[in-house]
């Protein structure tokens, strides 16, 4: 269906004002956004980023004032398993050091705007662990997906991907078919419904739709608190102004306790951030003067048209491949040697690609198509760490949410960052490391499914061709 079609008859938005969102923010309240991936920071800017959780860590971040702090859990890449205890660690340590420091803590669980990742099950773990430490037990959980920079809209609780002016119903993309977080239904009743296997039903998810945002703040509020406690929420959004209309009343509502799961945007509307200007390459401090570096992990096929633009665009840029079945097996180690130095040695005269063979290995099951990820992630973190080691690069680009974590906090040792904004409208994001061996590096936090063929190519020329 052409999204015109879709969009036909829906009322006008509300115009609301970033700043007035703002303005409503309790001066002692603080998001913590435990983020199963890197990529959800990208329609953010100027908010810490952690990819560690001790105490010293969430103190800093909360001294900043910031009114949301990123807590990179990397979640989406682990077993149901670990992601929990990892939920747990976040809620206890986020909840000691915000009594420290006289904050109120609201847990955001970001998730894709895809509908791929841990849920029911990150919810629920916040919802219990929060209860656990003596908080009071969240009375509505908000699900917010959409994402309208990248084509993600949610209307009448029917999930949407938009591309090239056609709305697809999220449950026949590509991405419902993930080897691990698949699902059938875009409806997101049904989807909750499906994703609990029934034990919540679909007609006791609440569906909080577009005309009723449309209605104002007043009509949002009042239906947020006609809801009986313990009710899923899906909620509708086309644009900008329908999250903020949704903040703005859930901050009216501040003594009813929520729990948000969301896509990347939302959190920008909750604190009343206006859409930031992609960052210019010169307003990026750059300490090397090497070519870029630019790592390939993500494996779906918008990335696979990205990176063949790419190519086509810079055809004297060095593509490196990593080969999958090298890095799981017993020639792991003198691949990575020989590819890494390869690297090096072509960063001297430009930038370099570097990809996984496009060939995607899965396993017999979820969790085994999980371990070989993770073992390929690895590989691409060792590669990275080696060529840190021998020639640090100008910038590097991660591409793919795995990939981008794994970078991050393994191979470039990022324990704490700012993320400094967009590189394109409302996505992709670009870190400035805090910590760590590439401070003086710009990271670059690219998902595998935004964007359109030549967002990659963009990004690139942005930060190689910068005087």
């Amino acid at each position: 269906m052409h999204v015109d079609a879709l969009l036909a008859g829906i009322p006008a938005p509300v115009d609301l004002a970033a700043a007035e969102v703002r303005a409503s923010l309790d001066p002692h309240g603080v998001l913590v956004v435990l983020d199963d991936d890197p990529t959800g920071t990208q329609s953010v800017a100027n908010l810490p980023v952690l990819t560690r959780w001790e105490k010293e860590d969430l103190a800093g971040a909360f001294a900043t004032g910031a009114a949301a702090v990123y807590v990179l859990t990397n979640t989406r890449s682990l077993d149901e398993k670990t992601a929990a205890e990892r939920n747990r660690e976040v809620v206890a340590v986020a909840l000691a050091e915000a009594a420290d420091a006289g904050l109120h803590v609201t847990f955001v669980s970001r998730g894709d705007s895809t509908l791929r990742g841990h849920f029911p099950l990150e919810t629920d773990v916040l919802s219990a662990e929060i209860v656990a430490h003596g908080g009071a037990a969240p009375e509505l959980t908000l699900l917010v997906p959409a994402f309208p920079d990248a084509g993600r809209i949610t209307v009448d609780s029917v999930h949407y991907w938009v591309t090239d002016g056609e709305a697809t119903p999220v449950g026949e993309t590509p991405f419902a078919k993930d080897a691990t977080f698949g699902f059938a239904s875009s409806n997101l009743r049904d989807w909750v419904a499906e994703k609990t296997n029934g034990r919540i039903p679909a007609d006791e998810v609440a569906g909080l739709t577009v005309d009723i945002i449309r209605s104002g703040v007043d009509a949002v509020a009042d239906f947020l608190a006609g809801l009986s406690a313990g009710i899923v929420v899906a909620v509708d959004v086309v644009e900008e102004s329908d999250m903020r209309v949704v903040a703005l009343a859930l901050h009216r509502l501040r003594d009813r306790p929520v729990l948000l799961r969301v896509g990347p945007p939302y959190v920008r509307a909750h604190i009343g951030q206006d859409i930031a200007a992609p960052v210019s390459a010169a307003d990026i401090p750059f300490a090397y003067d090497r070519g870029g570096l630019v790592v390939v992990g993500s494996h779906v096929p918008l990335t696979t048209a990205q990176l063949e633009e790419l190519r086509r665009q810079r055809p004297d840029t060095v593509t490196i491949e990593l080969d999958v079945r090298q890095l799981i097996d017993e020639r792991r180690e003198a691949h990575l040697d020989a590819q890494a130095h390869a690297v090096a040695d072509a960063l001297a005269s430009g930038s370099v690609i570097v990809h996984t063979t496009r060939e995607l290995v899965t396993g017999a099951d979820g969790d085994e198509s999980l371990e070989i990820a993770r073992k390929v992630s690895s590989g691409v973190v060792a590669l990275v760490r080696r060529v840190l080691a021998i020639a640090p690069p100008r910038f590097v680009i991660a591409k793919g949410g795995i990939t981008s974590s794994d970078v991050a906090s393994e191979a470039l040792e990022i324990r704490r960052a700012t993320v400094l904004g967009p590189m394109l409208p409302g996505i992709v994001s670009l870190w400035q490391p805090q910590t760590g061996p590439a401070v003086g590096i710009p990271y670059i936090v690219f998902a595998g499914n935004v964007g359109d063929t030549d967002s990659l190519a963009r990004v690139v020329a942005t930060l190689a061709d910068a005087n």
